[in-house]
């Protein structure tokens, strides 16, 4: 599989949504129907407002990764009214419902940690491929690409045992903050672990 990087086509958020909540595994959190979709679609619209970078890995014309990616001193590239809407009023309903506080919080404690002993400039927000072609180097060609676009940039990104977390070790990211946490989703208990991870561009 040849894969060419090029900035990410608005027409492909709907594929990038589906990556995430395949590679991401919304779906231990939430059953498969429409609450799973907008719950997709506001963790994509989320980050994709926060970015200031976006591009994506395609193989034969059709997006087979994505990332996004935050740069102090650059603004915002992303955001629109609807989008930011959207992100507003799920938030709020996701807040009423609770279960996803312990996830951030223990995000933010791990951040305040790491930033007692480092300067970031920079965050990986979001990364995920196209689950037919893992393995087929999408992931490593976007990281390639955020590199060359900012050498010497400190970067670091949350994620956790839900996702392929090893993937970034195996590229010469540090662990830099771990955490245990249960989410509770109604009768759901689901046990993860938060990582923070770091390097140097």
């Amino acid at each position: 599989m040849t894969v060419q990087i090029k900035e990410l086509q608005r027409r492909d958020g709907r594929r990038a949504i589906s990556f995430a909540i395949t590679g991401m595994h919304f779906d231990w959190y939430l059953s498969p129907g429409p609450l799973l979709r907008l719950y997709g679609r506001y963790f994509w619209y989320l980050e994709l407002s926060r970015a200031t970078q976006a591009f994506g890995a395609y193989a034969d014309g059709r997006l087979a990764g994505v990332l996004l990616a935050r740069f102090d001193g650059e603004p915002p590239r992303y955001r629109s009214p609807g989008r930011t809407l959207f992100v507003r009023l799920f938030g709020a309903l996701q807040r009423l419902a609770g279960g996803v506080r312990a996830y951030d919080r223990v995000n933010q404690e791990m951040l305040r940690d790491y930033r007692a002993r480092h300067r970031p400039d920079s965050e990986l927000l979001f990364l995920a491929a196209d689950p037919d072609a893992q393995g087929r180097g999408a992931g490593t060609a976007l990281l390639a690409e955020l590199a060359r676009r900012a050498p010497g940039r400190e970067l670091y990104l949350f994620t956790d045992s839900g996702c392929t977390y090893r993937f970034y070790e195996r590229r010469g990211f540090e662990r830099a903050g771990e955490r245990e946490i249960t989410l509770e989703l109604g009768a759901k208990r689901v046990p993860l672990t938060c990582f923070l991870y770091r390097k140097t561009l």
